[in-house]
């Protein structure tokens, strides 16, 4: 019997040094190469990306980098801003990439790179 395709999301997450467009194109295609390549995402399986920053990130959306970068063109992309929560991490582009494939969640391979191996201490891969 052939598994059966499911849409799974895979979190990411990493922290930009400065608020500047190539500091943050650098981080967004550190970020989504790594998903990428640990999880073997096809381009064809990418249903969509929805991009979070905090609120001192201004100066490009990650959307465009992956766009530019990637060639993505035909996948849907979304950048928001992060909600203000006291204490929280600064400088940091979060990732939920939506993609269809035959892994099971345990089996999803989640990344946070950076300052952002803070935020999920239990998810960081070595």
């Amino acid at each position: 019997m052939d598994k059966q395709y499911k849409t799974r999301g895979i979190r990411g997450a990493i922290t930009v040094k400065e608020n500047t467009c190539e500091s943050i194109q650098k981080a967004t295609i550190e970020l989504l190469s790594s998903i990428i390549n640990t999880n073997n995402v096809n381009e064809d399986d990418i249903a969509s990306i929805i991009f979070t920053l905090t609120a001192d990130i201004t100066a490009e959306f990650p959307a465009k980098s992956a766009r530019v970068h990637f060639g993505w063109d035909d996948i849907p992309m979304i950048c928001a801003q992060e909600i203000p929560v006291p204490e929280s991490i600064n400088m940091c582009i979060r990732v939920l990439m939506l993609i269809n494939t035959t892994l099971g969640k345990k089996d999803i391979k989640h990344i946070y790179l950076g300052g952002a191996r803070n935020l999920r201490p239990d998810l960081v891969i070595d």
